[in-house]
């Protein structure tokens, strides 16, 4: 199993034994609890055993009643199960009174992707976002949690800012959570000069934003490579949440075409409201873009719900008026291949295997930019840098020089043929 030295450095790495448990009410929890599946081997555990009690409301004391509490224990005898994770969010109480009936370590979806974050967070803003959606959670637990506090623990739902015992009260949390805000105040600052100085130079932003392990980063790294930066790439992986920190690179596809490219952290079902108030500076990326490229896993069987999921989370940031192009990822999973494109917001492609990512690049610079205009100007000799810009921001097919000014054959963006259209030779 994994355990941990006092500064969360992992010593062993053999998995934990888990059991998942869910409360179906009304809607069918199939889904979420595969997820919570996901989730749980994400962060180290073997999935042994799952167990759903179908109810009208969740129980008080305990959240699934007490004669499934009693078989919960006895199925955690039976399999040997090191920690039990719950589909749903738990009271302190509840998790006193299920940690009492079962003898193991009883968690649930939040501090397991908390969890998740915390052993996942590069960056020191990461992990302070983390730490701060931890201590959140935890403030309003201190008293229900009893034993939990005071045992220092190892694994599972105890990398971050674990208290050690109730003794460390609520006003120490406080202050650091003061202590927190602060720190990331300043970042937010240095994030909103860095923003403001895009807007002065007049450099859109794009956003990606979608499920985890949807591919974003793997989109990412392709156009970069497209690009010529390869050595700007970030971390993929195939797996949950590989990626927390948000990533800027500066791509130019074309001359004078260049957009700042965002990745940042990918969402999940039940993603924690506190996860989300603590990102929230840096989800705040992609409600200020100009356009989000919203990626979806086309191999993965009920990818509506995650679209959904990914729909709501924009919702909630404020990102809901930000233009969108849907980018349909992992097209070479599937068994027979889609068209390219579906009207002008919709495309399908392969990051890995590079298919159709010429058409993506071509979606993103037509949003941006508008389409391209193939004319002839004909610059007067003292608009010298009016050719200048056009040297630099259009692709130049020719250039003469006649009794008027400068003759130019080019192809360039709508935006800049409407400015200039005064010049164009008749």
């Amino acid at each position: 199993m994994l355990k941990f030295t006092e500064n969360n450095e992992v010593i062993d790495t053999l998995k934990y034994s888990a059991i998942i448990v869910g409360v179906q009410t009304r809607e069918d929890i199939t889904y979420s609890m595969n997820e919570l599946k996901g989730l749980a081997e994400a962060a180290g555990a073997e999935v042994t055993g799952r167990m759903v009690q179908v109810m009208e409301r969740p129980d008080r004391a305990t959240m699934i009643g007490s004669g499934k509490t009693l078989e919960l224990a006895e199925m955690v005898k039976n399999m040997e199960a090191d920690v039990v994770i719950f589909n749903d969010e738990l009271a302190g109480m509840q998790i006193r009174n299920l940690e009492e009936a079962t003898g193991v370590r009883v968690i649930d979806r939040t501090i397991l992707i908390l969890d998740i974050f915390a052993a996942r967070a590069d960056s020191k803003e990461g992990r302070l976002q983390v730490e701060l959606a931890q201590l959140r959670y935890r403030l309003p637990r201190l008293t229900g949690f009893g034993k939990s506090l005071s045992r220092t623990g190892a694994g599972i739902g105890t990398r971050g800012p674990g208290e050690k015992k109730l003794e460390t009260d609520r006003r120490h949390i406080e202050r650091r959570i003061d202590d927190i805000r602060r720190e990331l105040a300043k970042t937010e600052t240095a994030r909103a000069t860095q923003r403001s100085k895009r807007e002065k130079n007049e450099i859109p932003v794009v956003a990606l934003a979608g499920y985890t392990n949807s591919g974003k980063s793997a989109i990412m790294n392709r156009l970069l490579c497209l690009s010529g930066k390869e050595e700007k790439s970030v971390k993929e992986q195939d797996m949950l949440f590989a990626t927390l920190d948000a990533a800027h690179r500066k791509v130019e596809m074309e001359p004078g075409r260049e957009f700042v490219l965002i990745d940042t952290v990918g969402f999940v079902s039940k993603l924690p409201h506190g996860l989300v108030e603590a990102f929230k500076s840096t989800l705040e990326e992609v409600a200020g873009a100009d356009l989000i490229l919203h990626v979806i896993d086309s191999s993965f069987e009920d990818n509506d719900s995650q679209k959904k999921v990914t729909e709501d989370v924009l919702r909630s940031i404020g990102a809901s008026a930000v233009e969108r192009v849907i980018v349909y990822n992992k097209i070479d999973r599937l068994g027979s291949m889609p068209p390219a494109k579906a009207g002008d917001n919709t495309v399908f492609v392969s990051a890995k295997e590079n298919i159709n990512m010429d058409v993506l690049v071509e979606v993103v610079l037509e949003k941006l930019y508008g389409r391209k205009v193939k004319t002839t100007l004909v610059i007067p000799y003292d608009k010298g840098s009016i050719v200048s810009y056009l040297c630099e921001n259009a692709r130049i097919i020719s250039t003469d020089y006649g009794e008027k000014g400068t003759v130019l054959e080019l192809e360039m963006n709508e935006k800049d043929y409407r400015r200039l259209a005064e010049y164009e030779a008749l």
